[in-house]
């Protein structure tokens, strides 16, 4: 799509504009990576392997009881 300047000052205007979104996309990209750091620790991993432990512990013990 085209877009028609009338003046230098708008064209200035966009530049501003498009350079500001570049920097907020580039922003929640550094974010991003920082979540993702986190989420890969092994930490979480563990934290993650212990709460589906205890959910299908729990409904095994659920079951038994059930019986």
């Amino acid at each position: 799509m085209k877009k028609v300047y009338n003046s230098f000052d708008e064209i200035n205007y966009e530049l501003k504009r498009l350079d500001l979104e570049r920097k907020i996309a580039w922003e929640e990209l550094k974010g991003l990576k920082g979540d993702v750091k986190e989420d890969l620790q092994p930490l979480n991993w563990v934290q993650t392997a212990l709460s589906y432990t205890a959910k299908i512990g729990s409904f095994v013990m659920f079951k038994k009881f059930m019986k």
